[in-house]
């Protein structure tokens, strides 16, 4: 996968904006939890501050979601023309999925808090437990989203070494079955460097023979040669 891909840019903000938001629902949910024990005359103006900040931040993470889900219906079709697979196209939706689902939480919690009492609203006291219950249930659900997502990191991390194993593997047989050939070449390049020896020294024992025919030769003609001539002087 492209380093550049578009879904992994925009999913590293979705994460970093989701982290940031988690903070702030819990900041909120802690100052909700203190006002509705303290105050009577509604709600405060950092419960309502940090409330209009946790809203917008869902807003954002509401609209790059739909964005990744547009994203992941146009590849899902035919995942391998973008360069995927199938696994990583799954994972792609179960991160919205999880994403959406945590998004969907904590807008519903927003929505029905009324962040304070006053009036005929419940006691107090009332306020402050099912705030501390619902801290309690966000904190737990926000650890079994960041475990499951340690235990997808962890399936990937068990497939890309399970790949790399096998490409070693797979490398080792290679590099034997290229010692072999290079054990047989070195056989081989000694029994023609043999040959080629044996071969040189007959060709420079004929080369010799041949010299010395040749002398003879040329000695016996040269003989010859000067009889005749020795018998046309004397005949003269």
């Amino acid at each position: 996968m492209s380093s550049e891909d578009p879904f992994l840019e925009v999913q590293a903000d979705v994460q970093s904006l989701l982290t940031q938001t988690r903070h702030l629902f819990s900041s909120y949910l802690r100052i909700r939890s203190l006002s509705s024990t303290k105050s009577k005359s509604g709600p405060s103006t950092e419960l309502l501050q940090s409330r209009a900040e946790v809203t917008s931040n869902l807003e954002t993470l509401t609209n790059d979601l739909a964005d990744l889900l547009d994203a992941v219906f146009a590849v899902e079709s035919d995942p391998y023309r973008f360069g995927l697979d199938v696994a990583e196209v799954q994972r792609r939706k179960a991160f919205v999925r999880d994403v959406t689902e945590e998004v969907e939480s904590m807008r519903i919690e927003l929505q029905s808090s009324t962040g304070g009492g006053g009036g005929g609203l419940p006691d107090p006291d009332s306020f402050h437990d099912e705030d501390e219950d619902a801290y309690e249930a966000f904190e737990h659900q926000q650890q079994q989203t960041m475990m499951r997502e340690q235990d997808e990191q962890l399936d990937g991390v068990f497939r890309s070494v399970g790949v790399l194993r096998g490409q070693a593997e797979d490398m080792g047989r290679e590099l034997e079955e290229q010692g072999v050939m290079l054990d047989e070449v070195d056989t081989l390049a000694d029994r023609v460097g043999g040959k080629l020896q044996v071969g040189t020294k007959k060709i420079a024992e004929v080369i010799r023979r041949n010299e010395d025919t040749y002398s003879s030769c040329c000695i016996a003609v040269l003989i010859v040669v000067l009889i005749i001539l020795l018998i046309l002087v004397i005949a003269i």
